[in-house]
């Protein structure tokens, strides 16, 4: 299922959500321009659980790429996808919370992302990348604010392509049940080492609706 846009106008301008793609957009730039260097930014600024299970000093040491590792990108793909998710939901988030309380949010759902996946692949030195963690936050919190917003959604079948409008709390629960079996048969099958961070997003949504409930944000529209 791929969302193409949500019927639930932004009251505000979306100043964090551009910032955010654009911040991500450049650095993804960047990534290109370094060729035979990449190997080197993703070891330096990348979430590696490895570095996190040698002690306090070395977790403190290494606290810092639980930030940076949102900013960093596999692919044109996966940048494009996270961007465009972020785009889609993310607006409607900041009109609730503010600008800088949406950005807050928006860090801490990443981080604790980042801190679920170390939890579920503690032995991994394979470094992490990707803004999923936080969307997935914004997800979360949007699954509680706007369950009822119409999101118009390409379903591809075979060779056959559908658009429907799917009330937002079904999207994205699907969404989230994709995530939460493909992690636990991560899990069951032993597979700690996969390309694809589950139990990050999985963390990140539930983060998400946890801190939306807390933290003071406008009425609710829905």
């Amino acid at each position: 299922m791929i969302p193409l846009r949500d019927a639930n106008p932004s009251r505000s301008f979306p100043f964090m959500i551009i910032l955010l793609i654009g911040a991500n957009v450049a650095i993804f730039l960047y990534e290109l321009s370094l060729s035979k260097a990449l190997n080197d930014l993703f070891n330096n600024w990348a979430l590696i659980p490895d570095d996190f299970t040698g002690g306090v000093l070395n977790s403190f040491k290494r606290s810092y790429t639980l930030i940076t590792s949102q900013f960093l990108h596999g692919g044109w793909l996966h940048l494009i996808g996270n961007m465009w998710f972020l785009w889609i939901f993310g607006d409607n988030i900041e009109d609730h919370l503010g600008h800088f309380k949406f950005l807050l949010f928006y860090l801490l759902c990443g981080m604790a992302a980042g801190l679920t996946h170390i939890y579920t692949n503690p032995a991994s030195p394979v470094p992490t990348v990707g803004a999923s963690g936080a969307i997935a936050g914004v997800m979360g919190a949007y699954t509680i604010l706007y369950p009822r917003a119409k999101v118009l959604t390409l379903i591809p079948f075979f060779i056959f392509i559908h658009f429907v409008e799917i009330p937002a709390f079904i999207f994205l629960g699907i969404w989230f049940l994709i995530q939460f079996f493909s992690g636990t048969l991560a899990l069951t099958a032993g597979d700690t080492f996969t390309g694809i961070a589950w139990w990050a997003h999985i963390g990140g949504f539930v983060v998400g609706i946890i801190f939306v409930l807390l933290i003071p944000g406008k009425k609710k529209r829905f």
